[in-house]
């Protein structure tokens, strides 16, 4: 079958959306689907001869935050491509102009559609000099994916949100981690030894964008808190964004390692010894599962993957959701309690089961169980 995918994110971005789709596309590949994306960014040179396909789109800058982009183009533009391609499904994993047109195309020429909710882009307005407009942000997210036939999203606690809003047949598809990759195996003292870190000494880690809608001011007061209780600890923050020189020109104490990706990234988390994410604005986040994977002490809210995942005193620790002073009170607690080897464990084991295949088999039912049966076929 032929699907094709649409989103303003995608590689050679670095950010959970983006690995997401391209784990969701190559996987259908695989599967023996023909795959194409439509998106905002042109390949990176690294990028492998048998990749999944692309057309890019016109695209801007996000207002305040220029490491992301939103798509531009027609109705026409887009039943052009569709013509072309004679997609059996579409996926359109964004809300934006890009997203709104390839829908109207769709609708225009018949094409099934699901769509995917991946981010809390309406919680982000007030971080971004745009507060009040919340309630137009759900009027207008509603309106685009009541528009088509199911809409995906990651989590229970955000399925229920999108119900709320009256969107209509929402589902939850989870999400997966590479446990070969993210493994306490790749271990590095010599990493370690850069950060000033012994073999004895807690480091604690961030790993997401460094922005306004990350909760960075908790995660200045968590690392505080953490250091706090155990002075000789490390503080490391992995990621770039918009506040990130802020960040250093305030905090200079951590320590800064940028953006990593894959067998890099996966070394910084197994270097650590707990993982710290105080974000509110997830619908899911995938860093938690790569930090358990990895074998991590994880300090998170409770809510989206750490709900499902984390069960306090057993593999990581939780604080009631948006409760900033029983966040602080979590992190305090693990770092008394980093060398925990049980806990760290048990977070590995809990992750070992959440491989990708599994969601790639569902995201290919979702996507058949839209297209009419008549029209339904093997892959090619």
């Amino acid at each position: 079958m032929r699907f094709l995918l649409i989103t303003d994110t995608f590689p050679p971005d670095i950010n959970g959306v983006a690995r997401t789709l391209a784990t969701l596309a190559a996987g259908l590949k695989q599967r023996g689907h023909e795959v194409e994306v439509v998106t905002t960014l042109e390949a990176g040179p690294d990028e492998a001869e048998d990749a999944i396909k692309r057309h890019t789109v016109m695209a801007m800058p996000l207002p305040g935050y220029p490491g992301l982009r939103m798509g531009f183009t027609t109705t026409w533009q887009m039943q052009s491509l569709y013509e072309s391609f004679r997609p059996d499904a579409l996926y359109v994993a964004t809300e934006t102009p890009l997203g709104i047109a390839s829908i109207r195309a769709g609708n225009k020429m018949g094409i099934p559609m699901v769509s995917g909710f991946h981010t809390n882009f309406q919680t982000y307005l007030e971080d971004y000099s745009l507060p009040g407009l919340e309630g137009v942000a759900q009027g207008l997210l509603r309106s685009i994916h009541n528009q088509t036939a199911r809409t995906l999203t990651p989590s229970a606690d955000t399925a229920a949100m999108l119900e709320r809003w009256g969107i209509h047949n929402v589902g939850v598809l989870g999400r997966g981690v590479d446990t070969a990759l993210f493994d306490p195996a790749r271990r590095s003292m010599a990493l370690r030894e850069t950060w000033g870190a012994r073999d004895d000494t807690p480091v604690a880690l961030y790993v997401g964008r460094v922005a306004a809608e990350k909760n960075l001011e908790l995660l200045t007061c968590s690392f505080a808190k953490f250091r706090e209780a155990n002075p000789s600890a490390v503080c490391v923050v992995v990621g770039d964004g918009p506040k990130l020189k802020s960040l250093q020109s305030e905090h200079p104490e951590f320590h800064y390692a940028g953006s990593r990706t894959g067998e890099d990234l996966a070394t910084h988390y197994a270097s650590a010894d707990v993982f710290i994410f105080p974000s509110i604005t997830e619908t899911f986040g995938n860093v938690v599962l790569e930090a358990m994977s990895s074998g991590l002490m994880t300090v998170a809210y409770d809510y989206a993957a750490p709900r499902l995942l984390i069960h306090t005193g057993q593999n990581g620790l939780l604080a009631a959701f948006d409760d900033e002073t029983a966040f602080l009170t979590q992190c305090e607690k693990a770092a008394n309690c980093w060398e925990d080897a049980t806990q760290r464990q048990a977070a590995r084991e809990a992750a070992r089961h959440l491989g990708w295949q599994r969601v790639i088999e569902q995201f290919e039912t979702e996507l058949k169980s839209v297209i009419p049966p008549i029209l339904a076929k093997d892959p090619a």
